[in-house]
């Protein structure tokens, strides 16, 4: 073989590398084929109105419940350990006053749950002493061992407004007639009037049949007492980056709508009872497109909360 074709032979090698290496990134990464755009970014599967936010800040600023029974709509907010429960309440609070709140404790190892005792929270909407028309009660996590988490029969007793402000959960056992913090005779106002299940969008897949089951027993004791439902599903920067790199992504992203569309069929709720949110996290600053996510399930809590309280007007 001359030198000029074992020349030849090895620049044809060379450039099936060079070719390889530049149109194939698979071959560089061990096999690991990156994913195109087309993959990950979908056509648009609903419409967000990014431009909207104000109008729907007013709608909240706004509400007024027309129930004289009800001065608050009160929401639940129940979901497995470390979904967001409790972030989801500070970035409300956030987008509301403008300005970033941290007022429900939170904890970033989210290997236990970190809420212990029920509370309610009230949002301020501007002076001293005055409170929007709604107000969230955290509680502790759902956990799909059988005695570790909040006992599913107190989420039931707290929805039909049994349970006080300062009881400690036990997850043994649910709560006791006699103790100081059982509400014996709940009002109107004392009850539920929507119930919100926070999924955790990055560990979505992770659920556990047994934490699955449980969620689903809340939603089937929400059903018999008429009080509407619908799902929060947070941490959508974490599960897809798209999303991260531009939250305008998030309605184009198909792990999004994969994930949607699980917590739809896990749960037993339409899709469009599922609102993707961003919470607020690691910003010192609010933004307008993460205020439009969380305003837009804020919009649907309130419209749900208030055909309630009007059907049982008397």
């Amino acid at each position: 073989m001359s030198e000029l074709t074992l020349f030849d032979n090895k620049l044809c090698v060379i450039m099936l590398l060079v070719y390889m290496f530049s149109y194939c990134p698979f071959v560089a990464m061990g096999g690991e084929k990156s994913k195109p755009a087309s993959e990950t970014l979908i056509e648009e599967w609903r419409k967000i109105h990014w431009s909207q936010k104000e109008e729907d800040l007013q709608f909240v600023k706004d509400y007024q419940p027309l129930n004289e029974e009800v001065k608050q709509l009160r929401v639940l907010l129940h979901g497995s350990t470390g979904a967001g429960k409790s972030s989801f309440i500070n970035s409300v609070d956030s987008v509301l006053r403008g300005r970033i709140t941290v007022r429900v404790p939170t904890d970033t190892n989210s290997s236990k749950t970190f809420t212990m005792k029920r509370r309610t929270y009230k949002i301020n909407k501007g002076g001293p002493g005055t409170f929007y028309p709604f107000v969230f009660t955290d509680l502790m996590g759902i956990e799909g061992s059988e005695k570790q988490g909040i006992c599913v029969e107190d989420i039931k007793l707290d929805m039909k407004g049994h349970i006080q402000d300062g009881y400690k959960f036990n997850p043994c056992s649910e709560i006791s007639e006699d103790d100081p913090n059982y509400n014996k005779s709940p009002t109107l106002e004392d009850k539920v009037h929507v119930l919100v299940c926070v999924i955790d969008a990055s560990t979505a897949t992770a659920l556990s049949n047994e934490s699955k089951k449980k969620m689903r027993e809340v939603r089937l004791a929400a059903r018999d007492l008429g009080i509407p439902e619908l799902a929060v599903l947070t941490k959508i920067d974490e599960a897809c980056p798209e999303v991260s790199s531009d939250v305008k992504n998030v309605c184009k992203s198909k792990y999004i709508k994969e994930m949607l569309d699980k917590v739809s069929v896990d749960l037993g709720l339409q899709p469009n009872c599922i609102f993707p949110v961003k919470n607020y996290i690691t910003e010192m600053e609010t933004n307008d497109e993460v205020d439009t996510l969380i305003l837009s399930a804020m919009k649907r809590i309130i419209d749900f909360g208030e055909d309630f309280v009007n059907e049982l007007q008397t």
